[in-house]
């Protein structure tokens, strides 16, 4: 080659992290959603939807008083406008009331909601709202969670959205864009201790999540031992797991059970466990329980300081619907 032909330049690590934010966010713009945010008077929710509107990443629509909402975009100074940049709902003066409560009572009758219960809770539950509207088809996705019990908005999620056809177990999966890496794991925050069944769809829901955003999954069922060194209820748990997935997508790049580091460090793993399917980093990490996986997410938040957030992300339901938390940044609202 011509040494004097200047070469272009090499991308680094972080410009590899921005570049997967950019991809993600340019994806949004070229098609925007229309997107239901349930806590429309909370501050951060507000600010994230001006910047959502700034960059055209998606349609807003708020649910919230329209005092409490018009009152503290002024006191944020927002210029985002009603009706002209976001479409706003009022529980209290909602003109899909009716149909709202309606199509509620119906969809959970079953469960003792009667229709005075679904008069109450459309008029006093924002997330039951905005998951009656997605499921009436006024939007394409929701977001709730940032007020109240991460429990409570899943049942409400889960009574009135159901689970997609042929998926028996939901899950949440965080995102964690790092100057290393760019890492999924789950579940960090539905099912609290799944058994080997609930572990492989999980891990086979994940990895068809993974590859909507563009990457190739790599999966690591996590315990800690490594393939068989230590035969305990959760390692065998993780191996059986493994054993599930791979009669299920037996093309799926998965190995497992194994340690954290080995999972990360393919010159470790070619030492402990030579010739394993999983070849590189893996990208994909199945915990072997809830506790498990909300930990590492929010060690890692802290830790790699620099990293971007993206969910909890919901997978496995009928319809887009993400559940945040109390903690979540304005920074995690927009992502």
């Amino acid at each position: 080659p011509d040494l004097m032909t200047p070469r272009p330049p090499r991308p680094t690590l972080r410009s590899t992290r921005r570049q997967r934010q950019m991809c993600i966010r340019d994806r949004s713009k070229a098609d925007p959603s229309r997107v239901i945010y349930a806590e429309g008077e909370d501050e951060r929710v507000l600010r994230a939807v001006q910047v959502v509107v700034d960059e055209g990443l998606a349609k807003p629509i708020l649910i919230g008083r329209r005092d409490r909402v018009l009152g503290a975009i002024e006191k944020l100074r927002l210029s985002i406008r009603v009706e002209e940049h976001f479409e706003l709902i009022d529980p209290f003066d909602n003109p899909h009331y009716e149909r709202c409560w309606q199509a509620y009572h119906e969809k959970c009758r079953r469960r003792g909601i009667d229709p005075s219960v679904a008069r109450i809770r459309v008029n006093t539950r924002p997330t039951v709202l905005a998951a009656i509207l997605l499921h009436l088809g006024h939007a394409d996705a929701m977001l709730c969670g940032t007020v109240g019990r991460y429990d409570r908005h899943l049942k409400f999620v889960l009574d009135i959205l159901g689970k997609r056809k042929g998926v028996k177990t939901a899950a949440a999966m965080n995102m964690l864009i790092t100057s290393k890496a760019t890492l999924f794991i789950a579940d960090t925050n539905v099912t609290e201790n799944p058994d080997a069944e609930q572990i492989a769809d999980i891990g086979l829901l994940a990895a068809n999540a993974v590859s909507q955003f563009g990457m190739e999954p790599k999966l690591a069922l996590l315990s800690h031992t490594n393939f068989g060194s230590r035969r305990t209820k959760q390692s065998r748990k993780m191996a059986e797991a493994l054993k599930a997935i791979r009669k299920r997508s037996p093309e799926l790049e998965a190995d497992g059970e194994m340690q954290g580091d080995t999972a990360l460090l393919e010159s470790l793993r070619e030492r402990v466990f030579p010739n394993s399917r999983l070849k590189g980093t893996a990208n994909l990490l199945i915990r072997p329980n809830l506790d498990a996986a909300n930990i590492s997410v929010s060690l890692l938040k802290v830790l790699a300081s620099e990293a971007v957030a993206v969910g909890p992300i919901m997978l496995g339901l009928r319809k887009s619907a993400h559940i945040l938390n109390k903690s979540s940044t304005m920074r995690r609202i927009i992502n």
